[in-house]
């Protein structure tokens, strides 16, 4: 059964990585970088600040440096415990992906997935009662992790489970920011 969910995976991953071109490479490479998504930041602290005040924004700035902490520290204990190859150091693989971006950390799971859906989930769960069309944060997360796969850094189940955490700590992370800071008014 593993082994199934495995080449399942590893199918899933030349499929998705395959669908790459040269002509996109330095796009994808751009994109994978947490400092070129600075002007999206911006423009969601602007968001959370003008809807929240000072006071509560720098609550939530507190919350989020905590939560990134816990997603990063808990995806480099699942990496060192699991000690899965990334995709573009797999030999099996090596002549059917293409290797954009190499790197011999492990694999799973992807630290990328778990802080953008872990951030964009805690700042949706407070800005969706101010603005209508805030589920559009989830671009972040899906564009962000998919980097990881188009460069040859991570299968699907690595972006998958890194969802599934990032997902669960920012919603926890939203529920003790609600019930300290939000209902504290």
């Amino acid at each position: 059964m593993l082994e199934k969910l495995i080449d399942l995976d590893h199918k899933i991953f030349i499929y998705l990585n395959g669908l790459g071109s040269e002509t996109f490479d330095s796009l994808w490479l751009l994109i994978t970088k947490q400092i070129y998504w600075t002007p999206f930041f911006l423009f969601i602290f602007y968001l959370l600040q003008k809807k929240l005040g000072w006071k509560k924004f720098g609550y939530y700035i507190l919350f989020t440096a905590i939560l990134i902490l816990i997603c990063d520290q808990t995806a480099n204990l699942f990496k060192n415990s699991f000690q899965r190859l990334r995709p573009c150091n797999v030999e099996e693989l090596k002549g059917m992906i293409r290797i954009v971006k190499t790197s011999n950390s492990f694999s799973f799971f992807s630290g990328h997935a778990v802080n953008s859906m872990a951030t964009t989930v805690f700042g949706f769960m407070i800005l969706k009662q101010f603005y209508k069309h805030s589920y559009l944060l989830f671009l972040f997360p899906f564009i962000f992790a998919y980097s990881r796969i188009y460069l040859g850094l991570h299968f699907p189940s690595d972006i998958l489970t890194g969802y599934f955490f990032g997902a669960t700590f920012g919603f926890l992370f939203f529920k003790l920011y609600q019930k300290y800071v939000l209902n504290k008014a």
